[in-house]
């Protein structure tokens, strides 16, 4: 007897993976006080587009480090007590921008999360690492004496680039870590720590799935 034909299995398939959502994500805010108004915008799914204008050249140029590099669209526009110092205006760009990036990044759900690099520009090399954790802290080395000359004008007094570290990673709820290995030229030491901040901001936001990067299931 002939047996009856058969048709060949199904073949077992994996099961398909998650994809990362295609949502951009897009912050902006506004804060006013007495001292200083602050606008910023973001988006971390940009193409490193930047508009900047805080009254204070070399931080303007600091801060289109960061988006270029870190490959976000970044607007800012700030207006501050330079009279008096600079201090007021970087410390509240640093604010206003931690929150727009922690508006624009939500619950985290799928980011790589962690990021480090070392990064050279010329005779200074910055090793920089991130957490985006959800718990501030910062821990900062520059190096540079603190009697370095002051950049551009108005003056950047080298200092205060600690302080735009420090407000920014309060606001943006991030663990990071910049230390200095190398560097004579304080323009140098800055510059290279900006951009190795952008590339790990850039390295650290790159969504992988849609899950959030935590056993706890929350950051």
């Amino acid at each position: 007897m002939t047996p009856a034909p058969t048709s060949d299995p199904e073949p077992v398939r994996a099961p398909p993976q998650a994809q990362p959502t295609a949502s951009r994500r897009k912050g902006s805010v506004r804060r006013e006080t007495k001292e200083t108004t602050v606008e910023v915008t973001v988006d971390v799914d940009g193409s490193g587009t930047t508009s900047i204008d805080t009254g204070l050249p070399f931080f303007d140029h600091m801060l289109a480090q960061l988006g270029r590099h870190g490959g976000f669209d970044l607007g800012v526009r700030a207006r501050g007590d330079l009279a008096v110092d600079a201090h007021h205006t970087v410390e509240d760009v640093g604010i206003v921008l931690g929150q727009a990036l922690a508006g624009a990044i939500g619950d985290k759900a799928g980011i790589r999360r962690f990021a480090s690099i070392s990064l050279p520009l010329d005779e200074a090399l910055v090793e920089v690492a991130l957490d985006v954790s959800g718990r501030p802290f910062l821990a900062y080395g520059s190096g540079l004496s603190p009697t370095a000359a002051a950049l551009g004008e108005p003056p950047f007094d080298p200092q205060l680039a600690e302080e735009f570290w420090r407000a920014m990673v309060g606001a943006a709820g991030l663990t990071l870590h910049v230390r200095v290995v190398a560097g004579v030229n304080t323009h140098h030491v800055l510059e290279a720590s900006f951009k190795a901040v952008a590339r790990c901001l850039r390295d650290a936001l790159r969504r992988e799935s849609n899950a959030v990067p935590s056993t706890k299931g929350v950051l």
